[in-house]
């Protein structure tokens, strides 16, 4: 059996995860402040993705993306960059595919903080920046976490999207689920259920995982 879409499966959530960890954390924090018209136009694109069919967003994503669209052609003039059957194209892909998973839990532990905790730190002379990073995270390491294995677990598993984008190239673009797909249409049941059972204990470890942590992030410290 050829590992290789289990590396790129592993590599594509890995690179997804750590840039969305960046992106995701401070865009939760602003959601999570007082609520606008903009905030909730905002949010509902950013849950889009939670409801819509894996291959409407990677069709559309495929038509933005593709050289004889506008968007596409720019970034192939002004960077030389093509996102269409690339492996840089699958991790904006995925990017925006999993940016709810990250963003949900890390909003909703902001939203549960109490105000007074940055208002305490506010009094103690402590800036903005100083709260938000020595204050506020330290308290929703949990949900941090819980974000970071959901996102991580979700890209590991796509399909539709990255089939769209990303096209079937070997050593690029086959990631795991593609290669599934790929020996069930072979009538090869064999590789198709070793790659799926590595799916599945990778899942199944990042899921147990995470009920372990977050039951040791609540239990009393009397037990």
């Amino acid at each position: 059996m050829d590992l290789e879409p289990i590396w790129l499966s592993l590599r594509l959530a890995a690179i997804t995860t750590i840039l969305l960890l960046f992106i995701g954390v401070p865009i939760a924090y602003w959601l999570s402040r007082k609520q606008t018209v903009l905030k909730l136009i905002a949010e509902a694109l950013i849950t889009m993705p939670l409801v819509l069919p894996p291959s409407v967003l990677g069709f559309y994503l495929l038509l933005a993306f593709s050289p004889s669209n506008a968007f596409g052609e720019w970034l192939q003039a002004h960077f030389d960059l093509q996102l269409v059957f690339s492996f840089k194209g699958l991790v904006i892909a995925s990017i925006i595919y999993s940016l709810p998973f990250m963003v949900s839990p890390i909003k909703a532990a902001f939203s549960h903080l109490p105000k007074s905790m940055a208002e305490a730190s506010y009094i103690m002379g402590k800036s903005k920046t100083q709260t938000f990073f020595k204050v506020l995270l330290p308290n929703i390491k949990a949900s941090i976490f819980t974000a970071v294995v959901l996102t991580f677990a979700h890209t590991l598993g796509e399909f539709g999207v990255v089939l769209m984008i990303g096209g079937n190239i070997p050593g690029q673009t086959k990631v795991a689920s593609i290669a599934i797909y790929d020996a069930v249409e072979t009538m090869d049941y064999v590789s198709a259920n070793a790659y799926a059972l590595i799916l599945f204990a990778i899942t199944f470890i990042i899921v147990v995982g995470v009920f372990i942590i977050n039951r040791n992030a609540v239990k009393s410290p009397f037990e």
